[in-house]
């Protein structure tokens, strides 16, 4: 079978594809037959060789945490009725570029009736993050939302989700196409962070600062996107986008009261993962939670696909389909 490895730390072109003997289901195991795999920014990342505190990997190895297609085997242990059976899975953080992966059954999320797999693989991390953080957010109704990185796979749902909860959104992106999408999902007010002064003007719409804030960018946006946040305030910094994570001052954050979580706070343990990975399927499902799939690569043109991330022009998720 095909897969795609990174064989150097490097930039996109050091994606390459391989044939690989094709792997078999051990006890507790299927194997998937993948339809499509999930993406991330963080993935263009650790390729370049960066964040190797968190991600400690070396070439030559197989990016891709989530994937979304049919069972083709199972081995000893397992239900013969998984067999031939549409789900979704986590790959335990790598290995999901390729045409099969091997999964434990208890990794398994059945896709929903109604829900395809393209939308499945891309919930699977955005879906469970952005639920993550928003339940520990605790939005109420009416009060203000700033979301950065708006217009990214995580981001977007995370507007509908504060939709959802009857709260006001801001929302801010790069460009007015992503701009124009946000507010397609219901953000009030909109804002360009490439534009300088973009948090005064968010602040000055709101007549305060947001209550709650997601940032998905970091850097110095998440910076600016903190000290906009109203006292007494949430903030979760959990983006890298723009090279790394928003510089907060512990003691800022302490005098004004603002409750800050960060990456660390969505280090999630298998059940809760899972948990919330069938939240959010079950969410898509029924129409009140949509993935946006801005773009799609056949496998082999992966080194394309993180391109087109690293562009920062992709609406949305980016998805390799099989």
């Amino acid at each position: 079978m095909r897969v795609v490895q990174v064989t150097r730390f490097g930039g996109p072109e050091v994606l390459k594809v391989a044939e690989v003997d094709d792997p078999a289901a051990g006890a507790g195991q299927v194997v998937i037959g993948v339809e499509a795999a999930d993406t991330l920014f963080v993935e263009t990342q650790i390729r370049q060789g960066s964040g190797r505190d968190w991600f400690p990997v070396e070439p030559p190895y197989v990016p891709g945490g989530a994937v979304a297609g049919r069972v083709l085997a199972v081995g000893d242990g397992v239900d013969a009725s998984w067999r031939g059976r549409v789900v979704a899975a986590g790959t335990g953080g790598g290995g999901g570029y390729a045409e099969r992966v091997v999964a434990p059954v208890e990794a398994l999320i059945p896709v929903p009736h109604g829900l395809g797999t393209w939308e499945a693989a891309a919930l699977l991390h955005d879906g469970v993050t952005a639920l993550s953080v928003f339940e520990a957010a605790e939005v109420e109704a009416g009060e203000w939302v700033l979301v950065t990185a708006a217009a990214g796979g995580m981001g977007v749902l995370l507007v509908q989700l504060a939709r959802a909860a009857g709260a006001r959104v801001a929302a801010a992106a790069r460009g007015e196409r992503k701009l124009d999408l946000v507010r397609g999902l219901g953000a009030e007010i909109t804002a360009d962070y490439t534009e300088p002064g973009w948090a005064g003007r968010v602040r000055a719409a709101i007549g305060a600062g947001p209550s709650a804030v997601f940032d998905g960018a970091g850097g110095e946006i998440g910076r600016e996107a903190f000290g906009i946040t109203a006292s007494g305030g949430r903030i979760s910094a959990h983006g890298a986008s723009s090279g790394g994570f928003g510089a907060i001052d512990p003691d800022e954050a302490r005098r004004r009261g603002v409750t800050v979580r960060g990456i660390q706070d969505v280090q999630l343990e298998p059940a809760e993962r899972k948990r919330l990975a069938e939240r959010a399927l079950a969410e898509a499902a029924a129409g009140r939670l949509e993935p946006v799939i801005g773009c799609t690569f056949p496998l082999a043109d992966a080194a394309d696909a993180h391109a087109a991330i690293e562009s920062r022009a992709v609406l949305g998720k980016t998805l390799l389909v099989i």
